[in-house]
């Protein structure tokens, strides 16, 4: 019951967040300089024209007006219809978001994988040369931009050495027929990774470096404690004190810098997916800006919005079932 309090309390204060990133988009999108009408319609649109797209769309409405009405449809679910592509504004991102969904759940794969092992060698071995060079390539990973090194990626990879395609990625539920020299479901999958490897270790490297750093000075923080100092002087095997005292009394902090990450990377899959070319959430977004599609900037901006406050939630959440001396039983 705890926890069910501590969740709706964290969901109704979500809602003044909310509330606010939809007055915040709203305000800044529409002082967007520029007619998204004339955009959609071309350089000498008829009057009569303009004035029923204006009137479709509500465009022709005071802003007061047509702030009241957007935050009351978003309240119903209703995104609005996006002015350069005529559908609903939910219907695009649900297009899109599978796309985007793949490209973070390859790059936090390759993160956890990576950076986990390194941050508890580095803790392991704290001064030796494995630390060392475990640091190093956290702070490179820290210090450069996700863009910069996908560029890096595709000139090395793809354009020199001819390794691995650059753009056109090839999604893995496709059928085998829509996809050039694929006689089968599995050699979709591997064109899939093939098209994948360059993006997702682009996304991928600031989440491995920044959960690397985190790893490492939480183990270093719990093999400093009493009690496995204790277990030390029983002569317990380091191995085990590892594995069974210090590794998960470790990832509370580090669940939360993943959970913050996991919700942040959709900013990052922005300039990536510009970068390979992938028709993702990322894309979409570009798409709306250029075109100044007001609802599907908004929309995709409030979506952005929601994925993140929820993430914060069950990264909270999640406190409690990896360690037990949390509790939301008398959270004020």
């Amino acid at each position: 019951m705890g926890i069910l309090r501590y969740t709706i309390r964290r969901s109704l204060q979500a809602i003044p967040v909310l509330v606010g990133i939809v007055t915040i988009t709203f305000l800044l999108t529409n002082a967007i300089p520029g007619d998204p009408v004339q955009i959609m319609l071309g350089p000498s649109p008829s009057a009569e024209m303009v004035q029923e797209i204006r009137a479709q769309y509500g465009l022709n409405q005071p802003l007061p007006v047509r702030y009241v009405n957007y935050l009351a449809a978003v309240a119903q679910g209703d995104l609005g219809q996006s002015i350069y592509y005529g559908v609903p504004v939910m219907t695009k991102i649900m297009e899109r978001l599978p796309v985007t969904l793949l490209l973070m759940l390859s790059s936090f794969t390759f993160a956890l994988v990576t950076a986990i092992p390194l941050g508890i060698i580095s803790a392991r071995r704290r001064n030796q040369p494995t630390d060392h060079v475990s640091r190093v390539i956290a702070l490179f990973g820290v210090s450069t931009p996700s863009f910069w090194i996908g560029l890096m990626l595709i000139i090395i990879f793809a354009y020199h050495l001819n390794w691995f395609p650059a753009t056109g990625l090839i999604l893995p539920w496709a059928s085998p027929s829509s996809v050039e020299g694929a006689s089968s479901q599995l050699d979709v999958f591997w064109q899939t990774g093939m098209h994948l490897l360059l993006p997702t270790l682009s996304l991928g490297t600031l989440q491995m470096a920044a959960i690397t750093r985190i790893e490492r000075s939480s183990m270093l923080e719990v093999l400093q404690q009493e009690y496995v100092k204790l277990a030390r002087a029983y002569g317990v095997s380091e191995r085990k004190i590892l594995r069974k005292h210090a590794f998960r009394n470790a990832q509370l902090p580090v669940i939360t810098v993943v959970g913050l990450q996991l919700t942040s990377a959709l900013g990052g899959a922005v300039l990536t997916e510009t970068v390979f070319n992938i028709n993702g959430m990322g894309r979409l977004i570009i798409t709306a800006i250029n075109n100044q599609d007001y609802p599907l900037v908004m929309g995709t901006t409030v979506f952005f919005g929601l994925t993140f406050v929820v993430g914060v939630i069950l990264t909270d959440l999640s406190y409690a079932y990896i360690d037990p001396r949390v509790t939301y039983d008398e959270v004020d």
